[in-house]
């Protein structure tokens, strides 16, 4: 296993998560398996119980992990599912060491920061690496590792020293540090300095940790005498030192890191660049005989050129996109944007689907509703303009009655003018709350949430949620929906399958008891959970596109793969619905036969060289390396002269380690250690 730990100085917010999710997408494309670790040094078990405000959105997990926004970039970028222990806390690894504690573990020990917690840190690392994150087996070949936070925060000191202990763990050629800097402009002078670089640099530095590439932000493109002058005072050769200046989308990044040939200074740091022998040996046993032949032997790379015709294509389409699709984001935290990330990149992914440039209008719930009518005039009215002014409208989920009211007179707006809507989660018990007092005239009726006395419960709480604990406590992670009406939209965008998995985060749910009423009416209720009595996607049949879903599809849209409600809502924002169900799922309506590279060898299973078509097994893999060395040799054929391993030890060598370290990596190691001997 190779760790491309990503480390940050001088300011928070550069782009660490980013660029983090840059480096996965070169290295996927130079044909390596990736997987990805965030560290965030802050004490809270997860990101559960944090407020968007605080933390930005929390981003769900299949396995029901409430996480950092920063596994959301690395899952979209890299289109893997990762798990909640991808996501390492401060919380998690002290819980963790003092349930061993108390049950004993450490044998009557003084449990202390060193060596117990930094063990556990480095223990953590090596395990969740090991996990395959790509619905493929075995773990991947390389692990990037990004430490939250800046370089000096006493929060991440236990994990800085647990990283600098860790780069020994494993050894040169297996470790490679990015630290990302600050390169501001004063526009005094309009001079890029370094002296805020040089300084995190050393202090890095003085805690361990010795950078291998540096990758600076900045406005603008670095100077080559700046260049050279970060080379010289922060010892780092000036091929290894990148710039990532700013950009029009963050897809540019992985393009930036190619031109700059990053990913060789990266695949140089790890022992990646150089070339194996591949082919397979044939062991055949005749007594005390045993003879090895070798076959198709050959030269291959250990990783080839990045492959991204597919991102770079992408990339270009959504700069030039020209003809806007409005949508309107009636939220709650709308003063800042990383409060719904996912949203927006899911709205992105449609919207370059559709060919439509995004604009998203902000619109604060609660500016909508009529006590700002009357305290600010004016902010209701640029409200409402802008509402009215969108081509379509989407409710995400959120938390508490703030700005409840502001969202059942956008969804009332968008159900009564025939805009495109969509709800989500909250959005979705919002859009049925909406309905049951407009058409079924039961006006006091409301949310549990919202009003716990009410004579008419629209939304009730769900009977196994816990009111006294809140985290964890929550319906989360995948959960499985099954459509009821075939011949709905949601089904058709789904590509007429009759059940999808989708991620889930709430305590609520549409009271089952009041389905039989809200039907009758009109509002149809399409999509349900296996037992038939939780509601999960709702539609109104007479309306161009009306949908709410009780789930969260934004988690798991990708770039090239669009979330299918999303691309209902830009395709019928943009007046494509009926060409989007034509298709019937999101991936059909992009362009086919394109891919991130040709076929070819690649590698499997931390470095086993291994045909697309799959013709090696493990065993043969083995031997790969040891082939060269064994063809046409007879073992034991003579008691009185047999020959000796350590005799082909000198050659030997090279191509066991060659192979990406096979004593640590591959299985029968116990056979490579007596090779190694």
């Amino acid at each position: 296993m190779k760790y491309v730990l990503v480390t940050g100085g001088v300011v928070s917010g550069l782009g660490k998560g980013v660029t983090a999710s840059s480096i996965g997408v070169i290295l996927k494309a130079c044909g390596l398996r990736v997987t990805s670790i965030k560290i965030d040094p802050y004490l809270n078990t997860d990101a559960g119980t944090m407020s968007p405000f605080e933390h930005g959105e929390v981003f769900v997990l299949d396995d029901g992990g409430e996480v950092d926004l920063d596994l959301g970039n690395y899952e979209r970028f890299l289109d893997i599912k990762l798990t909640r222990d991808n996501n390492i806390t401060t919380g998690k690894i002290y819980q963790s060491v003092i349930d061993k504690e108390r049950r004993g573990d450490y044998l009557g020990k003084t449990v202390q920061v060193v060596p117990h917690i930094t063990d556990a840190i480095q223990d953590w690392i090596e395990r969740v690496a090991m996990i395959p994150v790509d619905g493929k087996e075995g773990p991947a070949d390389v692990c990037v590792i990004e430490l939250g936070g800046t370089i000096g925060d006493i929060e991440s000191m236990p994990f800085i020293e647990a990283l600098g202990q860790f780069s020994y763990r494993v050894g040169p050629g297996n470790f490679c540090l990015i630290h990302v800097s600050l390169v501001p402009v004063l526009n005094v002078v309009g001079e890029q300095k370094t002296k805020p670089t040089q300084h995190s640099v050393r202090g890095l530095r003085g805690l361990g940790l010795t950078p291998n590439i540096l990758a600076c932000r900045s406005t603008k493109v670095l100077e080559e005498n700046v260049k050279a002058k970060l080379a010289q005072f922060c010892h780092i050769p000036a091929e290894n030192i990148v710039t990532l200046h700013d950009v029009p989308n963050i897809w540019h990044i992985p393009l930036l890191l190619r031109d700059q040939k990053a990913h060789e200074a990266i695949l140089k740091e790890l022992n990646l660049l150089g070339h194996l022998l591949c082919g397979y040996v044939d062991i055949a046993t005749s007594g005390p005989t045993i003879s090895a032949s070798i076959f198709n032997l050959s030269i291959c790379s250990v990783a080839r050129k990045p492959a991204l015709e597919l991102w770079t294509a992408r990339t270009k389409v959504c700069d030039m996109l020209h003809d806007p699709v409005r949508i309107a984001m009636v939220g709650k935290y709308t003063g800042l944007s990383d409060s719904y990330l996912s949203v927006l990149k899911a709205l992105l992914h449609a919207s370059v689907a559709c060919h439509r440039k995004l604009i998203v209008e902000w619109v604060a719930a609660g500016d909508l509703e009529d006590a700002t009518a009357i305290e600010a005039p004016d902010v209701y009215k640029a409200a409402w303009d802008l509402l009215k002014g969108a081509d379509g409208v989407l409710v995400p989920g959120g938390f508490g009655d703030r700005g409840v009211q502001g969202k059942i007179l956008a969804a009332k707006y968008a159900r009564e003018n025939k805009v495109p809507f969509l709800g989500i989660c909250l959005g979705m018990q919002i859009a049925v709350i909406e309905f049951a007092r407009s058409v079924l005239g039961m006006c006091d009726t409301n949310s549990t949430e919202f009003d716990p006395e009410t004579s008419h419960p629209c939304v009730v709480f769900m009977p196994e949620g816990s009111k006294t604990h809140m985290g964890a406590t929550m319906r989360l992670g995948s959960r499985r929906t099954y459509f009821k009406v075939p011949d709905c939209k949601s089904a058709k965008l789904y590509g007429n399958a009759s059940f999808v998995d989708e991620r889930h985060r709430h305590r609520y749910e549409v009271n089952p008891d009041m389905v039989s009423q809200l039907e009758n009416a009109g509002l149809s209720f399409v999509g349900r959970d296996e037992t038939g009595r939780r509601m999960e996607i709702v539609e109104l049949p007479s309306h161009p596109y009306f949908i709410g879903v009780q789930f969260h599809p934004e988690f798991k849209s990708r770039p090239g793969k669009p979330s299918a409600v999303f691309l209902g809502l830009i395709g019928a924002a943009c007046g494509h619905l009926e060409a989007v169900l034509k298709y019937g799922h999101a991936s059909k309506l992009l362009t086919k036969g394109l891919s991130n590279g040709k076929p070819m060898v690649k590698i499997h299973q931390n470095g086993n060289l291994k045909p697309s078509n799959g013709s090696l097994n493990v065993f043969e893999g083995l031997f790969v390396a040891f082939g060269y060395v064994c063809t046409a040799v007879e073992y034991g054929s003579s008691r009185e002269q047999p020959l000796r391993i350590k005799d082909l030890r000198a050659v030997a060598m090279p191509f066991l380690f060659g192979c990406g370290n096979l004593r640590a990596t591959l299985p029968h190691r116990s056979l490579v250690s007596r090779f190694q001997r």
